[in-house]
């Protein structure tokens, strides 16, 4: 069982020091190969431990207990990080930093929770950390009678309760006067994170394998199968876009600005701020602009070059590109492809 005091929060040092590179450069060292860590870290995990910045002391004692988790809370940041500069590049904010209380705030929170999840689940089946293994999930009720339920499955149990006592701990931790602008962001934080963990469990679902003479699926095996994290990243984009504004009220509890909607539940996204355009670089804001963003010159949407270079205009120039071409299938069993360069309009803003 997870029996945890935990008081780590990788993801929330990346957001804390408001970079992603940070983040990157973070989930890098935690996802070296043991076996080319020198032998220091080996030994005893303190080196390690010690080197990573920001961690408060409680935290890096979690980080010695549980060293063998550290690389996939890596792995799980980065796959984060990727997915979020996926959905959003052809926006204004491309995932680029973290700085405000805004609803890009709200999606990077929620998908890194959703990817400490995924990472750690997938671990726990693969037989890579000591204090889990292969899902114990119940059969499902509507699983037919002569179906095998028993396969090695993905532990989203363990993985879900793992990042909420993991990723929550840096905000649980914090104490704000009650009513400040402090605490409800830090209430929406949690919500958030858990709006992320809360989708990477409703997509799981039952998957199977079929057995019997000659391909005949005269039995099959099931499992719990993680869906596919773009999967997540999608779902998460759209209640991105569906986010919900939010307030405190007088006894100091986030409510949803305009009652006219139905309040949001605990896998929806919530923000108290406004976003900023994003057209300009702004150090307070964390903002980079879109100054020399590529654009699309015949979209009417955020990806066009109108929207996302903020009625600057554009500049065009010729690149050359390098892709597969003249393919053709051979028996038996492969494609084989020319490479051709071609050179194409390009436009950036300016």
């Amino acid at each position: 069982s997870l029996s945890l005091s935990v008081h780590v929060s990788i993801i929330k040092v990346c957001l804390y020091y408001k970079s992603v590179f940070l983040c990157l450069s973070l989930s890098r060292s935690l996802a070296m190969n043991p076996l080319l860590i020198p032998e220091a870290y080996i030994i005893g995990a303190q080196p390690l431990c010690s080197q990573l910045v920001g961690l408060s002391q409680g935290q890096k004692k979690l980080c010695q207990l549980y060293q063998d988790h550290m690389q996939y809370i890596g792995e799980g940041a980065k796959t984060g990080i990727r997915e979020c500069q996926y959905q959003f590049r052809h926006r204004r904010w491309n995932c680029s930093t973290v700085d405000n209380s805004s609803v890009e705030t709200a999606f990077t929170y929620a998908i890194s929770a959703a990817g400490v999840v995924n990472a750690v689940s997938r671990a726990c089946r693969e037989g890579e950390l000591s204090s889990c293994g292969c899902s114990r999930a119940a059969r499902p009720k509507d699983l037919p009678r002569d179906w095998l339920w028993g396969g090695c499955g993905d532990n989203l149990n363990y993985g879900y309760r793992f990042s909420k006592e993991f990723v929550d701990a840096r905000e649980r931790e914090k104490s704000y006067a009650k009513g400040s602008f402090e605490s409800a962001r830090l209430m929406m934080n949690l919500h958030n994170n858990e709006a992320g963990r809360r989708t990477v469990s409703d997509l799981a679902h039952v998957s199977c394998k079929c057995h019997g003479v000659s391909g005949s699926c005269s039995l099959k095996t099931c499992w719990l199968q993680l869906a596919d994290f773009r999967k997540v990243g999608e779902t998460l984009k759209e209640k991105y876009d569906s986010a919900a504004s939010m307030k405190l009220n007088s006894r100091g509890k986030l409510v949803q600005r305009d009652s006219k909607f139905n309040p949001p539940t605990s896998h929806d996204l919530v923000y108290i701020e406004s976003s900023p355009d994003y057209c300009l670089s702004n150090q307070s804001t964390g903002s980079l602009g879109t100054v020399g963003r590529l654009c699309n010159k015949t979209s009417e949407g955020m990806d066009g070059c109108e929207l996302m270079c903020c009625g600057r205009g554009y500049d065009q120039y010729k690149a050359q590109i390098v892709e597969r071409c003249h393919c053709k299938f051979h028996w038996c069993c492969y494609v084989k492809c020319k490479r051709c360069t071609k050179t194409v309009d390009q436009f950036v803003c300016k």
